[in-house]
């Protein structure tokens, strides 16, 4: 009997690669599309398992619904999130409501159907800049935008589940994700976009802030280490990369790698405040390595090489809008 798992947000990102490698380690996968009108699944529209899945639309912010999706599921990863920092200035409710209270009903649901296991989604935002490096887990949590703020407390959310009524709950913090599918808000995409587009300045905002870049699949690979674990229940584990690079360093790589004659020019719309801006991120994953092994497997060139070939595929290049900052 396969081992049934709930994917919510597999329509993102990071979700639809979760989705396309759980599926190949042999997991029935019942994905969580965010429901539209357009009867449209996200990026599940392009994964590579679409007919080996059992996909359904709906939302987290209703309980109901939770409960329903939740019932025979054994494990549930919980990836679905507002995440773009840029439109959380704007319209931090809407991040209240499917990061905190969307949250709240999956541990809900989860401890109702007796759930076997919940992995839930953090993100190395709810460090903001580094006070040292590499970044444990014992670091002070600091909410430098109101999508942080709304992460620290779903995290707050699902470990208080584990604590007050032993459901079994297990934080994941990945560091800055990159690879194909991501959207051109985050920087890696945005400046391949720009830089496919023939233009010959890039538009970013601040370059001198440093990231630990970690491609998709290795992130995935470090959420399964901690499902499959009997050591990581009530404990939040950083899945990165344990190496720093600046925005600057790495608009330099992509230039190199894509041979293109571009230069920076800096575009104010896409600075954060100033006390709001994460100058610098460093994973120490050591943790999660000393319970599961994990260790990345795809070095950042490598994985810049692997999104910059699918970007520019003409089906996946036309996703984009290379005009247009979405924030």
């Amino acid at each position: 009997m396969k081992t049934k798992v709930l994917i919510t947000g597999a329509d993102g990102f990071i979700g639809s690669h979760l989705t396309e490698y759980l599926v190949e380690k042999n997991f029935h996968v019942k994905a969580l599309s965010q429901y539209n009108s357009f009867n449209n699944w996200g990026w599940l529209e392009d994964v590579n398992c679409k007919n080996n899945i059992e996909i359904v639309s709906g939302d987290i912010r209703d309980l109901n619904f939770c409960r329903n999706i939740t019932k025979d599921i054994e494990i549930v990863f919980h990836l679905a999130a507002l995440i773009a920092i840029p439109f959380s200035y704007i319209s931090p409710q809407s991040y209240l409501d499917t990061n905190i209270k969307g949250t709240l009903n999956i541990c809900q649901a989860s401890k109702d159907n007796k759930v076997s296991r919940v992995i839930h989604t953090s993100t190395s935002e709810v460090y903001g800049t580094a006070k040292y490096v590499p970044i444990d887990e014992k670091h002070p949590l600091q909410p430098q935008s109101p999508y942080s703020a709304t992460k620290i407390a779903a995290d707050s959310i699902a470990m208080s589940f584990y604590n007050a009524f032993d459901t079994d709950i297990t934080i994941a913090r990945p560091f800055n994700t990159f690879g194909p599918r991501q959207s051109a808000r985050a920087v890696i995409p945005s400046i391949i976009v720009q830089a496919a587009a023939g233009v010959d300045q890039i538009l970013l905002g601040d370059t001198s802030p440093t990231r630990d870049f970690n491609y998709v699949d290795d992130t995935c690979r470090g959420f399964l280490k901690i499902a499959e674990s009997n050591k990581t229940s009530g404990k939040t584990l950083n899945i990165g990369s344990g190496k720093e690079i600046s925005i600057e360093e790495t608009f330099n790589e992509i230039k190199k790698i894509m041979n293109a004659k571009i230069k920076i020019k800096k575009d104010k719309t896409r600075l954060r405040p100033k006390k709001s801006e994460v100058y610098r991120l460093l994973a120490d994953y050591s943790e999660l390595k000393n319970i599961t092994n994990y260790e990345p497997k795809i070095s950042f060139t490598d994985g810049l090489k692997k999104t910059i070939e699918w970007i520019l595929k003409p089906e996946n290049l036309n996703k984009y809008k290379a005009e247009i900052y979405n924030v």
